[in-house]
């Protein structure tokens, strides 16, 4: 009997038809991002109206929301008209000084307009600034040394997890057909969100990830501002080989829920092969469980950029995910 639970204790954490160890994952993940916060966090949302526009068959607000004590997040949130129930879809922005603004239609990039898209099609969307983005001006050094957060990453998950309660309690939205949506920082930020909150039932990922060890031939460095996981270089050297986790991680810790990865062959930021490495090593999870249709990636011949046909295949992806059963 002691050499069958030795031998068991080595097996993968998951097993045929039994979903991945997602609290171990995370850990995986707060290693390099520090702890998530406790409830003892919360505050109550008390979202204020800013401004109110009736535009093209709906309505946009300019928004605030508490996330936690003496902080409150700027967001813009789009409305359909008419909508009752809608699902409803968190819009995560690029690295751009405009923040926000841009998935709601007012950057000049038609491509990164998920948000202005989606409400088009039915979603109640809520686009909020990335921590020193945008209207949100933040100071990552004095939250670090308040103790409250050990990277920029881990304070955009909570804030995105607040962004999800807003969602729920708004009477147009419909809390159980939640997505999550971003380019580039918006979308690692949407993986990391929907591993992170449950809620989340689809996240699609354009030009967000590849596997660390093909992230610029090994180099983090890029990961490792205040804005994302300082830990990386403090604690790992900025050494792939060290790091507590990968974006296989990410993904799993999603799994069983749906994942859009779309990722272009000449992604200099991203680079495909480290992409596909990922989704190989997710893909026999998922096709184990019976939803293989969950996981897709798609890779058009373009550079860091999010072509019409692959957009428009992500929005048909969420919405077959998020359909009314």
């Amino acid at each position: 009997m002691r050499i069958a639970i030795a031998v068991f204790l080595l097996l993968p954490t998951f097993t045929f038809a039994q979903a991945p160890d997602r609290a171990a994952l995370l850990k995986k993940m707060e290693q390099a991002m520090g702890p998530m916060p406790g409830k003892d966090r919360l505050v109550p949302l008390e979202m204020k109206v800013v401004s109110e526009e009736k535009l093209d068959g709906y309505v946009r607000k300019k928004i605030t929301f508490a996330v936690e004590k003496g902080d409150r997040v700027p967001a813009w949130l789009l409305i359909p008209n008419g909508a009752k129930k809608n699902p409803a879809a968190l819009c995560l922005h690029q690295t751009i000084n405009i923040g926000k603004d841009e998935p709601v239609g007012l950057g000049k990039q038609e491509s990164k307009q998920q948000a202005l898209h989606l409400v088009k099609r039915g979603y109640v969307c809520l686009a909020p600034d990335y921590p020193s983005f945008g209207e949100y001006q933040y100071d990552f050094q004095a939250a670090f040394k308040a103790g409250l957060y050990q990277s920029g990453t881990m304070k955009a998950i909570w804030n995105n997890m607040r962004a999800v309660d807003l969602l729920q309690s708004l009477p147009e939205v419909d809390g159980d057909r939640l997505g999550v949506i971003g380019h580039s920082l918006g979308g690692h930020n949407s993986l990391y969100t929907a591993a992170f909150d449950e809620r989340l039932k689809v996240a699609v990922s354009s030009c967000g990830f590849n596997s660390f060890h093909k992230y610029y031939g090994g180099n983090l460095k890029g990961w490792t501002s205040d804005r994302y996981m300082p830990r990386i270089a403090s604690e790992y050297g900025n050494d792939p080989k060290r790091m507590p986790f990968d974006f296989d991680d990410v993904i799993l810790a999603i799994c069983p829920r749906a994942v859009f990865a779309m990722s272009p062959l000449r992604d200099a930021n991203f680079e495909v092969s480290g992409v596909k490495d990922v989704i190989a090593k997710a893909a026999p999870v998922y096709a184990k469980l019976g939803v293989p249709e969950k996981l897709k990636a798609v890779h058009p011949d373009a550079g860091h950029e999010w072509p019409e046909a692959e957009r428009t295949a992500a929005y048909a992806f969420m919405e077959a995910m998020l359909k009314k059963k």
